[in-house]
């Protein structure tokens, strides 16, 4: 056959591939057909999400049963409805048109809506009274309000300022903070409105006595997990803090942090925090399956409390076809005893990295601080590392490694807080001049962010990572040190760490031969779209590769994925093509993603 109709086939072959991908997607987000289709015209999305929310005629979208009168009944009514629904978005004279037709077994109800002449604001009065007068978090509120003179007037904007001042002054340590006035006058004929909120803080509430009923830790280290003291301004926000701070604390197995009754006398609240203690040892035990790791196991036994200063360990043990550990650790809290702790650890790690072998041993100490949105990690680890090539001498290597690290803070379980970003950071390195066998530098970070599109269905993933080395002769460097790229978590399409250099001394095309490189680059792109039942589709864009020379071409892939959301996880499925090599096979992957 003639080279160009190879490359044709190919290309023919992948477009194929593709397309099958693009159709499972419109598939999966693909909706059951309504009996009655609604569309609305004139208005933007959030005043045609409030139609639709008002009308009597949205509820019957799905039914099969109506008559023609009953369709057009309940279009004529949409008018009325329609035009109510416009009103607490400032428009009391709107024009409202319906116009009903039939396309083969479903009836379309056309609403075509004039907004009209708007009602604005004229005058917006915000007074506070009382001790909180001059605090500075109620003037935000205030300031960030959007009801000012010469706005359209919006009823939705009036409530949450209501909300949002006496919310704020009760986070404040005002409890008996209260709306004194609240009006709101509309003048349809003149199209202008006046508004007139007072807010009265009253006293400013302060934490009482703080008594504490528990003997699983010291009163000092139990100290250090509360987030307020005696005297302090009174919050929930704080005492809900704590809670969780408690509970996360492997310490206890039952945590209440309960305010008692305010005293309005002295302007304070007494605290109550009763703790019990948490069975001293817990054994887990996992199995799973992952696309690159094939069937995995787990075990672990965590011993939570050593003595009373909070001191615990942990040994575990992982078995999977690409990696085998087992590794004891001892953990030490220090300073914020949620976020902060000295830990030692001592370990035996079997690994296959693309087409390596990583047999080591490592005994490493590091101490995590808090800073504010960031962690920060400072190590030492002595690791004994055997690598085995794919057709070369193997090595052995000896390595004292320096390193810090800086993370995003991890998300709080318990409260339900999520980020929409988490970046982490890494600077390590082995000097020859502390007797290391390879001398080199080495940075790795990665990131992930996502947005939502027009804060709709629609979300903006992207991830990327960037890694680098600085050695002089790579060859020294031992296989957990290099860079690799591949599977479900960098560039889909492609076997787990499949993607490297590849051993300039191997034979033959069966197995992995890579040998991983100097640097990393990857990069996805991912749009995301909210589907019901808790279901979530994605069309994603991943490229990437690990190499030697920054000129090296990066590989990329593309495809579909379906996940099942649960609070704090995304459950999904992805099928993806690589096209930066032909005839390569859809691969599937199964991935856990933070909700970020």
């Amino acid at each position: 056959m003639p080279a160009a109709a190879i490359a044709g086939s190919r290309c023919r072959s992948r477009l194929c591939r593709c397309a099958w991908l693009a159709m499972l997607f419109a598939a999966a987000t693909a909706g059951a057909a309504d009996t009655i289709r609604l569309e609305i015209d004139g208005v933007d999305r959030a005043m045609s999400d409030n139609v639709r929310a008002y009308l009597s005629l949205d509820r019957y979208l799905q039914r099969t049963d109506l008559t023609d009168t009953q369709v057009r009944r309940l279009a004529d009514r949409a008018v009325d409805e329609a035009a109510d629904a416009l009103r607490p978005f400032g428009y009391y004279e709107p024009k409202v048109n319906s116009r009903t037709t039939r396309d083969e077994n479903t009836w379309i109800v056309r609403l075509r809506i004039k907004p009209g002449e708007p009602v604005l604001m004229r005058e917006v009065d915000i007074r506070v009274v009382g001790a909180g007068e001059g605090n500075g978090n109620i003037r935000l509120v205030i300031d960030g309000n959007q009801l000012r003179p010469g706005t359209r007037l919006s009823h939705p904007s009036y409530e949450k300022l209501k909300a949002d001042l006496v919310r704020t002054a009760l986070e404040q340590g005002y409890l008996d903070a209260k709306l004194t006035r609240r009006e709101l006058n509309v003048d349809p004929m003149q199209h202008v409105a006046d508004a007139t909120l007072v807010l009265d803080t009253g006293g400013l509430y302060r934490f009482g006595k703080v008594t504490i009923e528990q003997d699983a830790i010291n009163p000092e280290l139990l100290d250090r997990f509360l987030r307020f003291t005696e005297g302090e301004p009174f919050s929930g926000a704080v005492i809900h803090s704590t809670q969780y701070a408690l509970e996360d604390s492997f310490f206890f197995s039952v945590v209440s942090v309960t305010p008692g009754e305010r005293d309005p006398q002295t302007l304070t609240v007494p605290v109550t925090i009763h703790a019990e203690r948490i069975k001293r040892d817990r054994y887990a035990a996992s199995a799973g399956f992952g696309t690159d790791t094939g069937p995995r196991g787990q075990f672990a036994w965590d011993r939570r409390l050593v003595n009373d200063a909070g001191h615990r360990w942990r040994l575990q043990t992982t078995l999977s076809k690409v990696l085998g550990d087992a590794t004891a650790s001892y953990i030490i809290p220090i300073g914020d005893p949620s976020l902060e702790k000295l830990e030692f650890s001592a370990g035996y790690v079997n690994q296959t990295l693309g087409g390596l072998e990583s047999e080591r041993y490592e005994i490493a100490g590091g101490i995590t601080r808090s800073l504010g949105y960031w962690q920060r990690v400072l190590f030492l680890q002595l690791s004994q590392e055997l690598t085995k090539f794919p057709d070369s001498e193997d090595t052995r290597s000896l390595l004292l490694i320096p390193g810090i690290s800086f993370a995003t803070q991890p998300p709080n379980f318990l409260t339900g807080w999520v980020r929409e970003a988490a970046y982490y950071v890494e600077l390590s390195g082995s000097p020859a001049t502390l007797g290391s066998d390879a001398s080199y530098l080495r940075f790795y970070a990665r990131g992930e962010r996502v947005w939502p599109i027009a804060q709709g269905p629609w979300f903006l993933r992207l991830r990327g990572e960037i890694g680098t080395t600085w050695v002089a002769d790579f060859s020294q460097l031992p296989g957990s040190q290099r860079f690799f790229a591949g599977g479900d978590r960098s560039v889909r399409g492609f076997a787990l760490d499949s993607l490297s250099p590849q051993d300039p001394n191997a034979t033959g095309d069966s197995g992995n031969k890579g040998v991983g490189g100097k640097h990393k680059l990857v990069g996805s792109i991912e749009i995301e779209r909210d589907l019901p039942h808790d279901l979530r589709g994605a069309v994603f864009f991943d490229t990437g590769n690990a190499f030697d020379e920054w000129s090296t071409p990066l590989e990329y892939s593309v495809g579909v994925g379906l996940r099942f959301k649960l609070p704090m996880l995304l459950i999904g499925f992805d099928i993806a093509q690589a096209l930066s090599e032909p005839n390569k096979k859809p691969r599937l992957h199964l991935n856990i993603t933070q909700v970020l």
